[in-house]
């Protein structure tokens, strides 16, 4: 992209996506800086790792020829985007940003109501061990590859935002009803899937006992995975340990592998299912993904123990009532 020697202030840098994105153009060799709240931040730690710049949030932060991409929580009126346009400064929403910068990679966006953050946690694991890739995952890691051709990342349907994406292929975990301060019902929910179904350039993977994802239409082909007969990637001989889950792959009835997969529950099994699908069809090989899988270490509060004198602390952040 252009630009590349100016400034990338970031408004709302600690933002699990912000922050992922800001590690991203790091490590691509951008100059990054940002601003937010002075509470402590998970995804902090990282940034400062990096040695990125964080600043409490100030008008003076806002320079002349500084690039400013915008939080999606912070709104026009915040006195640092007030400042930019005062200063006639490019100011791009996270989404946006996104939506320019993936254009040059083969794109998977992870999209759905659940699932996201894990999927696209187990994609860019097992592609960037085979294949250079860059990732952007929703727990705030990023990972900027100089020479990526593959780029995996966490598409959230709220306010449409992932309307901003035209990806290669997509990978739909679900489709609930979630964030009502936006969408008025499950089918206002649908329109937007649909919606994005109708801007992906090469095919869906979407989770066949969703009855709206069944429902959907598109220009590419649509791929169902889960553990039925009438899905095209299909789990058989399901074995469950006390490491994990085993299982052999069928892909329009054929036998393309078996698997193993450090994470319990079917639903990780069926997040696999839509990672090997992608990499089955990107001509990847299935023993190099099985390889991969195997040493797939989670993602950060989704069912993360810690041992703490005498007791495992489970953190599940996202499934916390």
């Amino acid at each position: 992209m252009e630009n590349q020697k100016k400034i990338h202030h970031f408004v709302g840098i600690k933002g699990s996506g912000m922050s992922s994105l800001a590690l991203i153009l790091h490590e691509k060799g951008y100059q990054v800086q940002g601003s937010d709240v002075e509470e402590y931040f998970f995804t902090q730690r990282d940034l400062e790792k990096a040695a990125i710049k964080l600043l409490p949030f100030d008008k003076a932060n806002i320079q002349p020829e500084m690039v400013i991409i915008q939080g999606n929580a912070f709104p026009d009126t915040h006195e640092e985007i007030v400042r930019a346009k005062e200063l006639g400064l490019e100011v791009t929403r996270y989404h946006d940003f996104i939506g320019q910068f993936i254009q040059p990679y083969t794109s998977i966006a992870v999209t759905g109501s659940h699932g996201k953050t894990s999927t696209t946690g187990l994609l860019s694991h097992v592609l960037s061990g085979i294949r250079p890739t860059s990732f952007l995952i929703g727990d705030g890691t990023g990972h900027g590859e100089p020479d990526a051709e593959f780029f995996s990342f966490e598409a959230c349907e709220y306010r449409r935002h992932f309307l901003a994406y035209s990806p290669d292929y997509a990978i739909m975990t679900n489709i609930d009803f979630d964030h009502p301060d936006y969408f008025h019902s499950i089918e206002d929910v649908f329109s937007a899937f649909q919606s994005m179904a109708s801007q992906v350039k090469k095919g869906i993977f979407a989770f066949g006992d969703d009855e709206y994802l069944r429902k959907l239409e598109a220009d590419v082909p649509i791929y169902y995975y889960g553990v039925n007969d009438n899905d095209d990637v299909q789990a058989k001989n399901i074995e469950r340990t006390t490491q994990g889950s085993e299982f052999d792959v069928f892909i329009h009835g054929e036998n393309i592998g078996h698997f193993v997969l450090p994470a319990f529950g079917q639903h990780n099994i069926n997040n696999a299912l839509s990672v090997i699908a992608v990499a089955y069809k990107e001509g990847l090989d299935m023993k190099e993904v099985a390889a991969e899988m195997i040493s797939f270490p989670g993602v950060k509060r989704r069912f993360s123990e810690k041992i703490v004198a005498d007791m495992t602390i489970v953190d599940d952040y996202a499934h916390h009532p």
